[in-house]
């Protein structure tokens, strides 16, 4: 069905896999469009409740293919970005938790890829880096601003303006990742993080990702404000109305929306 993606679906959870472990997965016009395409269906999917993305042999994804983007004038520079942008703000938005499980490399639009998504599990033999710079470029698929919110404005402008590749133990103290495994584990670590999620109730979880995309830049007060809104529909839900009652009488909940 895809030429550069590996698919399918397995106990709920989506397993998207980058296949072009001949070029370190990097990232063509032509895989950005499956990329949109696969999170599309994955985002109208009843029967998927969580996404692990990882890459094909020795890289996440190792930036976008320099060789296509050399070809390209100004014009098609800029649809190529705006499709990078397409592909990381739907990752973002969809209402299902998106782990990537980073393999190898993550450098330029594949550290962006990750950022994109929720939560990073990373592999020992990971490297992360925006290294456009030594192209004579700026990140162009959200690295600009996904990076300083996620590790502070000042270490962001660091390993933006030094180009700077980092390994997968300093990604994850200065927060570019959650958790730091062995590369035999990575997988199952990300499975057992999704299942972990899996077993809350769906719409609070599917709230709290939107919420929190949507407050996290703006000030508390209107931020708390959002929250209490926000609060009102799993409230409502008969989710919360079993969790409770679980909570009360000492046993396991069980969700009627998984």
């Amino acid at each position: 069905m895809y030429k550069n993606l590996k698919y399918e679906v397995k106990s709920k959870i989506a397993y998207v896999t980058i296949n072009r472990p001949q070029a370190l997965n990097a990232l063509t016009s032509e895989l950005l469009d499956e990329l949109y395409s696969v999170f599309s269906e994955i985002k109208g999917d009843k029967e998927v409740s969580a996404v692990i993305l990882t890459g094909e042999g020795k890289a996440f994804v190792a930036g976008a293919d320099i060789a296509e983007m050399n070809e390209l004038n100004m014009l098609e520079g800029k649809e190529m970005m705006i499709k990078g942008h397409n592909v990381s703000n739907l990752i973002e938005s969809i209402e299902k938790p998106v782990i990537a499980a980073v393999n190898g490399f993550a450098l330029g639009g594949g550290c962006e890829l990750a950022m994109a998504c929720d939560i990073r599990i990373a592999s020992e033999k990971a490297k992360f880096g925006q290294p456009e710079v030594n192209l004579g470029i700026i990140p162009g698929f959200g690295g600009t601003q996904r990076l300083p919110r996620l590790v502070g404005e000042g270490m962001g402008k660091y390993l933006i303006m030094t180009g700077e590749m980092i390994s997968a133990d300093e990604a994850c103290r200065i927060g570019l990742a959650e958790k730091v495994v062995p590369a035999e584990e990575l997988i199952a670590t990300a499975e057992k993080v999704a299942k972990t999620i899996m077993e809350k109730a769906p719409i609070a979880i599917a709230v709290a990702k939107t919420t929190i995309n949507a407050g996290i830049n703006l000030d508390m007060p209107t931020a708390s404000r959002l929250e209490i809104e926000a609060l009102v529909t799993p409230f409502g839900s008969e989710d919360r109305k079993e969790g409770m009652t679980a909570f009360l009488e000492k046993r396991p909940a069980v969700f009627k929306n998984k």
